[in-house]
């Protein structure tokens, strides 16, 4: 088994014990992503809409560290506050991602970190 600790400064920096994504062999596990700027690690405002944007574009810097992009994305978790927020994740979704898409789940949760309404995090398999 070969393990691989990815990392970029285009997404944000850990916040905790743990890494932005490990790749083994072929398969990269990305960690949770939470709508926050990269360059100040700060939430981004704007609301629900920029809150989604932001997390696909973290995830995206993330997924292209790992050599590989949004499209390579297996398997997809998603955890909202609000699950009455789920038709906005699908419609940024499909700007983001071509058919077929990724398996994926939608999860209702009462709290995420930093008090963000969203955090997603993914399965990649790259060549």
């Amino acid at each position: 088994m070969t393990k691989e600790i990815i990392s970029t400064d285009q997404a944000p920096a850990a916040i905790g014990t743990y890494s932005q994504a490990v790749k083994v062999d072929n398969t990269v596990y990305l960690s949770g992503q939470i709508p926050l700027d990269p360059a100040t690690m700060e939430v981004v405002s704007g609301g629900i809409q920029a809150e989604i944007a932001q997390v696909f574009k973290n995830l995206t810097a993330v997924c292209e560290a790992a050599g590989g992009s949004l499209q390579d994305i297996v398997k997809l978790n998603i955890f909202l506050t609000d699950l009455s927020n789920f038709p906005i994740v699908n419609e940024i979704m499909a700007a983001s991602f071509v058919k077929p898409y990724p398996a994926r789940a939608a999860i209702g949760v009462s709290e995420l970190p930093k008090g963000v309404a969203v955090e997603m995090d993914a399965v990649m398999v790259v060549e």
